[in-house]
């Protein structure tokens, strides 16, 4: 009897398994299976340049889930200094120093001297009225260094 039981058990679950499959979609089959969030990039990168400091690395616009954001790669770097801004400027390489509040608009203090970062753009922002990035030392008014986004 308990055999009996077993093997009915066993059956059943054999057939459920089986059920499952059969229902799963198809790592193939594009329509069925779900979308991962994927950015997209504009095209292309800009290098940094070295303003007042040495900086280096690239920096490219992102779109995710319809959200813009320039993301620097892990070669980013530039010198330390006090009240580090990311920027964008209109005209394609900023002065060193004495940039003017009508030229530019700030996206977000600098997160760290290197490596990869993410600032978001906000909607307002109209990328095609801004010719570069700059990482931008407010206190002292001077350009670290600066990106141009023409090749974007």
């Amino acid at each position: 009897m308990r055999f009996k039981h077993l093997a009915i058990v066993s059956l059943i679950a054999a057939i459920a398994i089986g059920c499952t499959n059969e229902n799963t979609p198809n790592s193939t089959d594009s329509q069925t299976t779900p979308k991962a969030n994927v950015a997209t990039s504009a095209g292309g990168f800009g290098a940094f340049k070295a303003g007042e400091h040495p900086t280096q690395g690239k920096v490219q616009v992102i779109t995710e889930q319809g959200k813009r954001y320039l993301e620097f790669d892990g070669d980013f770097k530039t010198d330390k200094g006090p009240d580090l801004y990311v920027i964008l400027y209109r005209s394609d390489a900023p002065p060193k120093s004495g940039i003017k509040e009508k030229d530019y608009v700030s996206l977000a203090r600098l997160q760290k001297t290197s490596g990869t970062q993410r600032y978001a753009v906000p909607e307002t922002v109209k990328l095609g009225e801004f010719k570069s990035v700059a990482i931008w030392c407010r206190k002292f008014n001077a350009t670290f260094g600066y990106a141009s986004l023409a090749s974007i």
